[in-house]
């Protein structure tokens, strides 16, 4: 009876989602971790099932807004910290790389993309411009002159020299992986200082963290290693991944808007459909199941509720009750997704950048354009 219940909650909470997705009824490439097959056996491989095509939805909402930009620039990078605040940098221009040839243009809206205010940039011209837009802070970097933060939404800047400035480090974590020195360090308001205690994971590159839950994760010749720690740091259980031996050649920990913990393992060509886990009572991994995924993923991003969303070559889909799932989201395969800190999916590709506001599956979606003239 219990556990009639338990599969009763589980279709209750997914129906919503499922009733969203349109199924894609036929190819079924299998187990993320699937072993290679039995070449021993005599049974015949079945035919391959051709996809068949999602219909063509069109986005919620597109907001176009035109900007007094000379016509020679290139389309600018768009970075947003949450569904309202965003910046725009307009540093290219004939499609050489951002900083030869023209004068740094700096933008930034308050109203999801409604419209553009015209910041000053502190350094307009240099060797190369890039933009980082992190919660309470809009960080700019001008080689050679050293980075520019604002903590006022780029009425002022402040300047610094050499390494990252602190609203840069800050903005990824209290809990981090120092480069070069393979160790975990929390981030003190003023430096990374490394634990006394450390995790004891082979190749460690990356760490999440939710409260006082700290996750640790590597990959060492192509095996995942992970371990925990529910007290901040000061103590670590080493936490074994059922694993089939499909190698993994990064492992990243990802902390969901839920605050659900997953690992996400991708191959070593960093193309093929990486290998998913799902922290299960805050002390064991669950392997996810994504059956009919497609051979390969461009980005992953987990949504909360149990929810994984793809992009790929295929299109775009979310893994959903160990299925993977094709949905009819106004989205290219070639866009990478990220999710912000407020829940917001900002999907990126090399002509659009798209907001979708919502909660798990259920989305809006804006397109947000700059048009120069």
């Amino acid at each position: 009876m219990d556990r009639l219940r338990s599969h009763k909650a589980i279709f209750l909470l997914l129906l919503p989602v499922l009733l969203l997705l349109p199924v894609l009824v036929g190819c079924s490439i299998g187990d993320v971790r699937r072993p290679p097959p039995d070449r021993s056996s005599a049974s015949p491989r079945p035919a391959p099932t051709v996809p068949a095509p999602s219909r063509a939805v069109g986005f919620d909402e597109v907001r176009q807004v035109r900007v007094a930009v000379d016509r020679r620039y290139d389309r600018p990078f768009v970075e947003f910290v949450d569904a309202d605040h965003g910046y725009a940098l307009f540093a290219a221009c004939d499609g050489v790389p951002p900083g030869r040839g023209c004068t740094a243009l700096l933008y930034a809206t308050v109203d999801g993309g409604r419209s553009w205010q015209a910041l000053r940039h502190p350094r307009p011209v240099a060797e190369d411009q890039q933009l980082y837009a992190v919660p309470g802070a809009l960080v700019l970097l001008a080689e050679p002159y050293g980075w520019y933060t604002s903590t006022d939404g780029g009425a002022s800047f402040v300047h610094t020299a050499g390494g990252e400035p602190a609203a840069l480090v800050a903005a990824r974590g209290r809990f981090q992986v120092v480069e070069g020195v393979g160790a975990v360090a929390e981030w003190d308001g003023a430096a990374l200082r490394p634990l006394p205690a450390q995790p004891a994971v082979p190749g460690l590159n990356t760490v999440g963290h939710s409260g006082d839950l700290v996750v640790a994760a590597g990959a060492r010749d192509g095996r995942p290693e992970a371990a925990v720690s529910r007290d901040a740091g000061r103590h670590w259980v080493s936490t074994p991944l059922p694993w089939r031996g499909d190698e993994v050649g990064v492992l990243r920990a990802v902390i969901a808007p839920d605050g659900g913990a997953w690992l996400v393992g991708e191959r070593p060509d960093r193309t093929g459909f990486p290998a998913l886990w799902r922290l299960v009572g805050g002390r064991e991994w669950a392997l996810v199941r994504a059956v009919g995924h497609p051979a390969q993923a461009r980005s992953v991003a987990p949504l909360g509720a149990e929810l994984v969303a793809v992009t790929s070559p295929d299109g775009v889909g979310v893994v959903a009750g160990g299925r993977y799932y094709r949905v009819d989201w106004p989205l290219t395969g070639e866009l990478h997704l990220t999710v912000l800190g407020d829940g917001t999916i900002l999907a990126r590709g090399p002509d659009d950048v798209v907001v979708g506001t919502g909660w798990t599956a259920n989305r809006r979606w804006v397109r947000v354009v700059l048009d120069e003239g």
